[in-house]
């Protein structure tokens, strides 16, 4: 099987045409709603940790 460095960029090429590139809107919509997904999930994973801290703690009599 012959390999073809010239013809390999033009099918990236041809295939990267077909993209659907997002808008700068949708982009910037995007990352908002992945730091607010990263701020909910590091707030519940804090609450998360200290319930189960408690709760260890309570369970093995440390203070």
């Amino acid at each position: 099987m012959a390999f073809s460095p010239f013809k390999f960029l033009q099918e990236v090429r041809s295939e990267t045409a077909k993209v659907t590139w997002p808008t700068r809107r949708e982009t910037t919509i995007t990352t908002i709603m992945v730091f607010v997904m990263v701020a909910l999930a590091s707030i519940f994973f804090f609450l998360s940790d200290l319930v189960i801290r408690y709760v260890v703690t309570f369970l093995l009599g440390v203070h």
